[in-house]
């Protein structure tokens, strides 16, 4: 398995969170991963930090292992070998120092559970009984649902809201404890243009005004080609880590695919054509047969 890690800078807050004093202590740290369902391997001997402030996008193909990148790191998925860190520890199930964004899944329009409802769950919804400070918490949840510019629908059902605005009232639970990382699981999926511009530039401003490391699961770069510091991508049981100019090339992915994949700059967008998942062509090209679960 041919594997590469770039030592290029990282761009924007990453590169600077620790200061003039030395390099920043990652929250993520991965060492020797390997991810395997009996003898089919996902990925292995993955060696990943993810610094404050950093973007990291996810990307490959179908089964991949993507999604189960992000159940490892939320301590729901063990890996198979090696190590994994998150803020110094043992991943662990219900870390309010992660928020975490789902796959979007259209609500029934039918579910009562408002806006507000929702993303207080995101706060106390781990707790049993009544809460001990109702008041800061609904002070809170105002707060929070403001600066994703929801609180025009705090009281609306969510089953009557649109993808966008369900997505950003997703971001805001995801935020609600005020977390150091947030794991993104295809936030895109199913939006339209607007819906995503508004979704990545939320994830991006917190980034930016809080150092938060993000890792975004996406099977379409484009949206977030200006945004991102580093892509892992994974395919073939291997992977590619490095900046979307060092990863996203035909030499890299053709020896990572093992065939001949075309990388194409169009316009500003990049489309790959050829690689094995037909899946994949469409959605870095971001045509109509986009989506698909990692």
């Amino acid at each position: 398995m041919e594997r590469t890690e770039a030592a290029a800078p990282l761009t924007r807050p990453a590169a600077h969170a620790a200061g003039e004093g030395g390099l920043a202590t990652p929250l993520i740290s991965l060492r020797g991963a390997a991810l395997a369902y009996g003898d089919r391997v996902l990925w292995r001997d993955l060696d990943l930090d993810v610094l404050p402030g950093e973007f990291l996008a996810v990307l490959g193909p179908n089964g991949s292992g993507k999604t189960s990148l992000l159940r490892v790191l939320l301590g729901r998925q063990p890996l198979t070998a090696g190590s994994v860190t998150v803020l110094g520890r043992a991943p662990r199930r219900g870390s309010s120092h992660i928020g975490y964004v789902p796959q979007q899944k259209s609500l029934p329009a039918h579910t009562m559970l408002r806006a507000r409802d929702l993303v207080r769950l995101g706060m106390d919804g781990h707790r049993w009984g009544i809460s001990l400070n109702p008041g800061a918490i609904g002070r809170r949840v105002d707060e929070i649902l403001g600066s994703v510019g929801a609180m025009a629908y705090a009281d609306v059902p969510v089953g009557k809201l649109s993808g966008g605005e369900q997505q950003r009232v997703r971001i805001a639970q995801a935020l609600a404890t005020d977390p150091r990382i947030l794991l993104c699981d295809e936030p895109l999926l199913s939006l339209d243009l607007q819906s995503q511009r508004t979704v990545t530039t939320l994830v991006d401003q917190r980034r930016r005004s809080a150092e938060t490391a993000v890792v975004f699961v996406t099977h379409e770069i484009n949206p977030v080609l200006g945004l991102v510091d580093r892509v892992l991508y994974l395919a073939q049981g291997g992977f590619r880590i490095g900046t979307p100019d060092e990863v996203m090339t035909t030499s890299t992915l053709s020896q990572l695919y093992g065939t001949r994949v075309d990388v194409l700059r169009v316009r500003g967008r990049i489309v790959v054509v050829g690689a094995p998942d037909a899946a994949t062509v469409h959605n870095h090209a971001g045509g109509p047969n986009g989506g698909g679960r990692p």
